[in-house]
C-alpha cells in the first residue's frame, strides 16, 4: 500500500528551501548557458571583444535588444556590463527588470538583492552617504520586499520593511496567513491548510514561483482526497521546477488514486529518470506494476473463458490496496461478471452488493439486476433496475427506463411460460449459447430416450422446441422480450399455448443439414 506523501521537515518549510534554491540554480545555469552562446554571437556582430566595450555601451546595446524583444541578447549585454562594473548597482537593477519581464522572478529577486547590498556597501565605504543614494537604497529595498511578498516569502518581506522602519499591511497579513497555513499543515489539519495556502497563493504570492507552498498545498489536497487539485498544483510546480522529484512522486500517486494508471506510470518513470534510486517513485512504480499486471492477466483469462483464474487474478490486484476504491469498485464488477458466467449466482450477488453498498452506481445496480434475474429473483431484479433509474443522470434516463420495462416483462413472464428458464440461459444470452443449450436439452428430453417417462418427456421436448423457436428468431425474440404475443391468436398469455411447429420435425430440421451436405445421425441408448 502506498504510504502517501510525507510531511515536509521544518528545514524544508523555510522560504529559501532546498527546492527553491534548486529551481533558482537550474534557471541560473540555463541563463549562463544562454549568455555564453549569446555573448559569442554578440561579439561577432559587434566586430570585437567585449573588453573593448564600456559598461555604458553594453547597457545601451541591451536597451536596443530589449526594444526588439531579444531578451537573451539583452541579458548577455547586462551580464557583460556587470563583469566590467561589478560594483555598479545600476547594472543589477536593470538585470532585475529584465528578469522580471521574462517572468524569471527567482532570478529577479537575486538581482535586486545584490543591488541593495552594493548600495549599502557603498554607503558604508563613503561614510556619510548622499541623500540621493540613501533614497535609492530605500527604493530598492521596497521593491525587494514587494517581490518577496509576491513570491510568498512574507516573513522576509516583513523583516525588510522593518529595516526601513516601516510596516506594510500586505506583508504583515501575508506572513500571518502563511504561518496559519504552516501550523495547520504541521497539525495535519488538511482542510484548514488548503484554505490558508490558497489564501496566500491567491492574494499575495501571485507570481507562481512558489514550489514550497504549492507542494504543501498539494500534499494537503492529496490527504483529503482532492486528487485533481493535487494534479493541478504539482503541475504548476513541475512547470517552474522540472527537477522536483517529490512533485513527480505525488502527482504519480494522485493519478494512481484516480485509476489513471498510464499517467501514474509516466510520472513515476520521469522521477526515476532524474534519480533511479528515489524511494518514493520506485515504490509507487512497483505497486502500480503489481496491480496492472494482475489486472491485465485477469482480463486475458476472462476472454479465454477461464473465469475462476480471472477471479483470482483480479482479487490479487485488488488486495494490493483494498482501499483504492477507484480501482477496486470497477474491478469488483468484473469479478461479478465472472461469477455470473460460472452461474454462481449467489456469489455474484454477494460481490455485487459490496459494490452497491459502498456507493450506488447505475452500472452496479444494472449488473445486480441482471444477476438477480438470472437467479430467478425477478421482484428483486425489478427493484434494482428501479433504483438505478432513480439515481441515473439525465443522459442515462431513457436507457434505465428501458431496463425497468424489461424487468417488468421478465417478472410477468416468470409467472407464465419462461422460455429463457426452459433453455437455462440468461436473458442476454447470445444465439450460439441458445443453440448449444437447445441441442443438449433436446437430446436429453427426446421421447425416444425417455420411454419410461414418455408423457413428461414429450411435454418438456415440446417446451424446449417452442422456446428455441422463439429465442432463435430475432423478430420473435424481440416481441417476447417486450411481453407481446409471439404466435398468432395467442391471446393474453403464453401459458398453455402451443407453438405452431411439430417439435419432432423442428428437431430433425435443426439436427440435420440438407442440400447435399453431410448429415449428422444421432443414436439413443
Amino acid at each position: 500500500m502506498m504510504s502517501g506523501p510525507q510531511l515536509l521537515s521544518p528545514q524544508q518549510q523555510v522560504p529559501r528551501s532546498l527546492w527553491s534554491l534548486l529551481c533558482m540554480t537550474t534557471l541560473l545555469l540555463s541563463s549562463i548557458q544562454l549568455t555564453i552562446a549569446s555573448s559569442s554571437t554578440s561579439d561577432d556582430n559587434n566586430g570585437g571583444n567585449k573588453k573593448d566595450l564600456s559598461a555604458g555601451k553594453l547597457r545601451q546595446l541591451a536597451e536596443n535588444a530589449l526594444m526588439e524583444r531579444k531578451f537573451t541578447d539583452a541579458e548577455s549585454y547586462y551580464r557583460q556590463a556587470i563583469s566590467v562594473e561589478p560594483t555598479n548597482s545600476a547594472n543589477h537593477y536593470k538585470l532585475y527588470n529584465l528578469h522580471k519581464r521574462m517572468r524569471r522572478h527567482g532570478d529577479a529577486l537575486g538581482d535586486i538583492t545584490t543591488a541593495c547590498e552594493l548600495l549599502e556597501k557603498s554607503e558604508d565605504n563613503d561614510g556619510n552617504s548622499s541623500g540621493k543614494n540613501k533614497n535609492k537604497t530605500m527604493e530598492y529595498k521596497r521593491i525587494k520586499a514587494k517581490l518577496q511578498v509576491n513570491l510568498g516569502r512574507c516573513e522576509d518581506a516583513v523583516s525588510e520593511y522593518k529595516s526601513l522602519n516601516e510596516v506594510n499591511e500586505d506583508a504583515t497579513n501575508c506572513a500571518h496567513v502563511t504561518n496559519a497555513a504552516l501550523s495547520a499543515y504541521q497539525q495535519s489539519d488538511w482542510s484548514s491548510a488548503i484554505q490558508h495556502f490558497g489564501n496566500v497563493l491567491t492574494n499575495y504570492a501571485t507570481l507562481g514561483d512558489t514550489p514550497d507552498l504549492l507542494y504543501m498545498k498539494s500534499q494537503a489536497e492529496y490527504n483529503v482526497g482532492d486528487y485533481y487539485g493535487t494534479i493541478s498544483d504539482t503541475g504548476k510546480i513541475l512547470k517552474s521546477c522540472p527537477q522536483h522529484l517529490e512533485a513527480y512522486q505525488l502527482r504519480g500517486e494522485a493519478y494512481f488514486r484516480l485509476n489513471e494508471m498510464d499517467m501514474a506510470q509516466k510520472h513515476f518513470r520521469e522521477g526515476l529518470k532524474l534519480d533511479p534510486e528515489h524511494g518514493g517513485c520506485k515504490e509507487g512504480h512497483r505497486l502500480l506494476k503489481k496491480v496492472t499486471k494482475n489486472d491485465k492477466r485477469g482480463d486475458a483469462a476472462f476472454e479465454k473463458g477461464e473465469y475462476k483464474e480471472a477471479i483470482g487474478l483480479w482479487w490479487g490486484a485488488m488486495n494490493v490496496d483494498i482501499e483504492h476504491l477507484a480501482f477496486v469498485r470497477p474491478t469488483l464488477l468484473k469479478v461479478v461478471r465472472a461469477h455470473l458466467a460460472l452461474k454462481e449466482y449467489a456469489k455474484a450477488e454477494e460481490e455485487c452488493m459490496k459494490h452497491v453498498n459502498n456507493q450506488d452506481s447505475v452500472e452496479g445496480l444494472h449488473l445486480l439486476g441482471e444477476v438477480q434475474s438470472s437467479a430467478e429473483k425477478y421482484q428483486e431484479s425489478l427493484r434494482s433496475y428501479q433504483r438505478a433509474l432513480e439515481i441515473a443522470p439525465d443522459d442515462q434516463k431513457q436507457h434505465c427506463k428501458r431496463k425497468v420495462e424489461e424487468a417488468q416483462v421478465a417478472l410477468k413472464q416468470s409467472k407464465e411460460k419462461n422460455y429463457y428458464k426452459i433453455l437455462s440461459v440468461p436473458r442476454n444470452a447470445q444465439l450460439k449459447e441458445i443453440k448449444k443449450s437447445y441441442r443438449e436439452l433436446a437430446l436429453q428430453w427426446h421421447p425416444d430416450k425417455n420411454t419410461d417417462n414418455k408423457e413428461k418427456a414429450e411435454q418438456m421436448f415440446q417446451d424446449i422446441s417452442e422456446a428455441y423457436e422463439v429465442l432463435s428468431d430475432k423478430e420473435l425474440r424481440e416481441k417476447y422480450d417486450r411481453g407481446e404475443p409471439v404466435f398468432e391468436n395467442q391471446g393474453g398469455g403464453q401459458q398453455g399455448q402451443r407453438h405452431h411447429m411439430n417439435p419432432n420435425q423442428f428437431f430433425h430440421q435443426n439436427f440435420h443439414q440438407g442440400g447435399g451436405q453431410r448429415q449428422h445421425h444421432f443414436r439413443y441408448g
